[in-house]
Parts: C-alpha cells; structure tokens; sequence
C-alpha cells in the first residue's frame, strides 16, 4: 500500500508530465496561434477601421520573445500610418497567465509612423471614433480607476529593456511639417539615452533625453535639452497657431503613482528654464519665463479630479500653492483656490515675465503682501458662482514707478489713441485745450447717465466690481468664449491712458494690476479721475473728449445738454463711431432705441437719480443738429405740388 508521501510525490510527477506536454503541445501550436492572433487584428483593422494590416514575417523567438519584419498598417484611401521593418519584442509570461501583456524587452529598427491631413483627408481619422458603447453608456465613470488601468497598460507596454534605432515621426499638416528623427533611443539599467534630429519647414535641430525611467515601479526622472547651441524650439506650433515658444531645457519627475482607499496619487514634480513665448493673443512681445517649476500632487477619486493644494507653482521668485478640482458627485462642479503666502512686493515685481509685464519695468515698491483667491463654479447652478478675491497688505508703497506713471492723472498731460495700431491725434488734458471741460461744467444730466451706462457704482468700488466679475465669468463659461467684459471707468481710463486697446492676455493683466495700484493707494480721487475719462475717451470719428462731442452731435456746450442728450451720448460710448445707426431714414431715433431710452429713464428714477420732473424731454426727439447729421442717411421728401387738373388730364386716354 502506498504511502501518503508517496501519493504526493506521484500526482507532483503527473502535474509536471501534463505541464511538459502542455508546453511541448504548446511550442507545436504557437506558430499557428501566432498567424491566428495576426489573421484576427488584420480583419479588426479592416472591418473596424477600414485599414489593411499586414505583416511579412512573424515567428517565436526563445520561449517568450517574437520577431515581426515589415509590420505595416495602410488605412484605405489614405497615407500608411506605420512602416517599420523590424520588431522583436518579449512578453512576461507569468504577468500574460493572468492576462496583462507586459513588455520586457523591445528592439525596433528602420521605420516611420506619420499622421497626414491632406485637405480634409486625415490618415488617423478613423482611429479617433468613439466606442459606440462608450457613447450610449450613461453609467458614471470611475476616475481613478479608469486611469489607473490606463496608466498601468502603458507602463507595462514600456519595456525595461530597450532598444530604438532608426524610427521617424512624421507629421504632415497640409504642407506644414515636423520630422523627428530617433537615430537612437536606449533604455537599459533603467537609465535613458537619446539621439533625436528634428527637422521642420523653418528649423532643424539636434535634441537629447537623458535620465532615469523605471516603469515598473512607476517613477522617472528625464531631462530634454538641446545638444547645439541655443534652445528648443517647439516644431509645428509655429506654422499651425502662429505660436512661436523655446526653452533651454525641461525635466519631468515622477516619484509616485498609487491607488489605495479608492484614490490615485500621483506625485513628482516638472520644471522649465527660459520658456520664451510670441503669439499676439498673448502680448506684443516676447514673453520670458526665466524659471517655472511645478511641484504637484494629482488625486483622482471616483468622482473627481483635483490637484491638491499642497502642491506648489513658482514662477522666479513667486511661489503658490494652487487646488484645481472637477467634481461630478451631485452636480458638475469646477473649483479653484490660489494662496500665495506673505512675500516682498518687489520680489513680486521683479518676478513678473518679461515682455507680459512691460508697463512695471523699472517700478519698486516696499513692503509685503499676501493673496487668496476662492473660486466656484456649479454648471447646473452658475447663478451660484463664487469669487473670492482677497490682498492682505503690509506697509505696502509704490516708491517709483514704472513706464505707467499714474500721477500722470493729477497733471496736465498729452492724450494720443491707438486704434488698430496707428497713433491717432494728440489731444491736450488740461485748460490749454479750448475744449477740455472740468467735471463742475459737465451737464449733471450727463454724469448720471454715463455713470447708469457705464460704472453705477463708481464712486463706492475699488476699481472692480465682484458682481460684475461673477456674471461675465459665468457667461464666458456659458458660452464657452470672452463673450462678455466687466470692465469699469477705472479699468477703461487706465486702458486708455496707459495701454492700448489690443485685445491681448498682456494688456489684460496689466490692466488689472495697474487699477488695483491706482484705485488702492489713493493715487488719484475719483472726481478727477471721471473728469480725465470725460474728456479722453472717444465720442465718434475723430471725436475726443466732451467738449467736441456736444458741439459734434448738438453745437452746444457740455453744460447746455438737455437730459435726452446726455442719455444719447452716454448710450454711444461702447460704439461711437456706429452712432448713425440708431436713426431712421427720417433722421429720428428708432423704435428699439426709443425704447433703450425709455428702459434706461425708468431705471435711472428707480435708483433715485432723477425724478419725473428731469423727464420733461423724454417724449421730445433726440435731433442731430451739429456735424454729425451729415452721417445720417435722411431721405428726401419730394415737396413739389402738382395741379389736380393737370394730374387727372395726364391719365385720360
């Protein structure tokens, strides 16, 4: 009778019997199993994606490695979208037994992958269609989930060991073109070594990666740089968005990707030396980022994604630490949080990207500051939105300024428009103007309607209104584009004054800075700040200030302007120079603008600013009697009188 060791070591000596035949059954079929796998992407890729896959030669090499010559993917009707000669590649096999395919080593030579758009023809087109399961699904996605096992297949199509010579990329955007050029990508005792040729329509240049990569284990730590002298320059963005941008070098770091308790972690950090950037939606020069990095710490749950606010950005010496979030618990809400901790206010100044900032070139200040800014916006509730914006200051002083002197207000000065980049006629604010006009010789009238039309709340703000900022926010992100302003007389002198009228990121930014400075350290009083606006901002064609303006539309003095006048000059500001386009062929307002008139009268004696009495011209046309009528297309009656009896012998037959 056997023994129990014995009946152990019997069954142990069938399971490795069965196992040899397994495998020596498997090594039999492998091939077959092999053309089979090829056979089944090949006819996916043609009933899918209405492509041809082919390859020429494919084998096993050793027990876990395969070897593919010529593997090729053509879509129909359109430039291949893969070439390559060469693939040898080896699979873990205990990692493949429970079904992930990750990658040990790969050796890929002599080859290109291209994506072309030639007219409306797009080779990869195909390939970007959704799922139509995906489509239809109304099933809430897991966010950290889902990119965890994103982020999982990639790294493990990421082989330990690897091997690149020869492999181009190729993109072809209607004649505008990059090539890079992989002469040689090596990956081996995790550190990463490059030879990369980049070639475009307007440059060529040599780059290198270099550093540490070790996709098992999820971290990396690599560095681009340009092997030639000078920095990188960003190929295709130049020809395609007329954005130009460089840099010296760029590091990316990734120290941890985890997913524990339901959330995904990942930690590390990214860095730039000397972005330079030229597009004229952002400024009109160069703008220069000498140093940025960015420490970050990205959380994905199951419904949100969020960088965590102890995560850092410090652009030179600013340092802050921001919290972005898209939640989608309840309702579709976006979050934003800024603290910048207490920092000197020249360094701040100083910190300022080169060519943004060009009109604090040369400022200093003392003294020290600290920020919030709090910010909420709910898609099913924007009437909801939150903005909170909050500056602490510390002895903080304006000792010089810079090339916006803003006690330029208080003085005399020589006022010049820019419109369309051409410097318009000088125009003098001061009594040396035979049309400069103090505030106390303005028609009340007029105050009041400009200030209804423009800024209501002039006189109590700081420069800027919160509600008016949370309702032009909200209909930006309702409408998906800078549809709506919310811009005050503070922010409308200073644009006029000391920036132009060019509808970049930098004479935003500048806009506001300088408002904030102005309104804040009491640089100016409002009276004398509304009385500059007055005799500056433009009135119609070549019409400047409210001197010419009244004599423009009325031939009168601005003290003489009746109520329905000043509500018409206060209505044009916004279009001055469209202002004919409220009359009639009759010379007369429109009804739609009769009834603005009328909208703008009875809000006017809701907020206490006029009574019934000041309305006494409201049912009077407004009539153009100054240079501005000739503008207007009036049709002219035809008075002539015809005898009856003439008339009726005309028409006897």
């Amino acid at each position: 009778m056997r023994t129990r060791k014995q009946k152990i070591i019997l069954a142990v000596k069938i399971i490795l019997a069965v196992l040899v035949i397994a495998i020596i059954a498997g090594f039999g079929f492998r091939e077959a199993l092999l053309q089979q796998m090829i056979a089944k992407t090949a006819n996916k890729m043609e009933t899918d994606y209405d492509s041809q896959f082919l390859v020429k030669e494919a084998a096993f090499d050793g027990i876990s490695g395969v070897h593919f010559t010529d593997v090729i993917l053509v879509p129909n009707h359109a430039d291949t979208l893969f070439n390559i000669h060469e693939i040898k590649t080896s699979v873990n096999l205990w990692r493949l037994l429970v079904g992930e395919v990750q990658l040990g080593t790969l050796k890929v030579e002599d080859g290109y992958i291209q994506l072309t758009k030639k007219g409306k023809v797009k080779n990869f087109e195909a390939f970007l269609k959704r799922d139509k399961d995906e489509e239809t699904t109304n099933d809430k996605k897991d966010y950290a989930a889902f990119a965890y096992r994103i982020i999982s297949k990639i790294l493990n199509l990421i082989p330990t060991d690897m091997d690149i010579e020869n492999l181009t990329f190729r993109l072809d955007d209607n004649g505008k073109k990059a090539i890079v050029d992989i002469e040689k990508l090596k990956l081996a005792n995790k550190e990463l070594e490059t030879a990369i040729q980049v070639q475009t329509n307007t440059f060529a240049q040599r780059w290198k990666i270099k550093g540490f990569a070790d996709p098992r284990n999820k971290k990396a730590d690599i560095r681009l740089f340009n092997i030639d002298t000078g920095a990188i320059k960003v190929p295709y963005l130049d020809e395609r968005y007329n954005l130009i941008s460089s840099f010296d070098s760029i590091r990316l770091n990734v120290e941890n990707i985890d997913k524990s308790g339901g959330e995904l972690h990942i930690d590390g950090f990214a860095s730039i030396a000397n972005l330079k950037i030229n597009h004229k939606r952002i400024a009109q020069k160069d703008v220069l980022i000498k140093n940025a990095r960015f420490d970050y710490r990205f959380l994905l749950g199951s419904d949100f994604i969020a960088v965590d606010s102890s995560s850092t950005v410090q652009l030179n010496k600013v340092k802050f630490h921001p919290y972005l979030a898209y939640e989608t618990e309840e309702d579709t809400v976006y979050k934003l949080k800024v603290n910048i901790p207490k920092m000197k206010a020249q360094d701040f100044i100083t910190s300022l990207p080169d060519g943004l900032f060009t009109h604090f070139q040369g400022m200093e200040a003392e003294g020290s500051f600290d920020y919030n800014l709090d910010f909420k916006y709910n898609k099913n509730k924007p009437h909801d939105l939150v903005f909170n914006s909050n500056l602490r200051k510390e002895n903080l002083k304006i000792t010089k300024y810079g090339e916006a002197n803003l006690n330029k207000l208080n003085s005399e000065f020589v006022y010049r428009a820019i419109i369309n980049g051409v410097l318009q006629r000088p125009v003098l604010v001061g009594s040396g103007n035979v049309n400069y006009t103090p505030l106390d010789q303005i028609s009340p009238y007029l105050q009041k309607c400009v200030l209804t039309t423009e800024d209501p709340s002039f006189f109590s703000h700081h420069g800027f209104i919160n509600e008016a900022f949370k309702q032009s926010i909200a209909k930006n992100i309702r409408t998906k584009k800078f549809s709506r302003g919310a811009s005050t007389i503070s922010m409308q002198l200073i644009k006029n004054v000391f920036l132009t009228r060019e509808k970049t990121l930098s004479r935003k930014l500048e806009e506001i800075l300088l408002v904030y400075i102005l309104e804040n350290n009491r640089i100016v009083s409002k009276n004398r700040m509304l009385e500059v606006y007055f005799n500056i901002i433009e009135w119609g064609p070549n019409v400047y200030g409210i001197g010419e303006a009244s004599q423009y539309y009325f031939q009168k003095t601005p003290a003489e302007l009746t109520f329905n006048e000043c509500l018409y000059l206060a209505r044009i500001i916004p279009s001055p120079k469209k202002f004919m386009y409220l009359f009639n062929d009759e010379g007369n307002l429109k009804e739609s603008s009769m009834n603005q008139v009328s909208f703008l009268t009875n809000l006017m004696i809701k907020r206490g600013l006029l009574t019934v009495d000041d309305t006494i011209f409201k049912k009077q046309q407004t009539v153009l009697t100054g240079p501005a009528k000739s503008l207007l297309r009036i049709k002219v009656k035809d008075t002539t009188v015809v005898d009856s009896l003439e008339l009726k012998e005309e028409f006897e037959f």
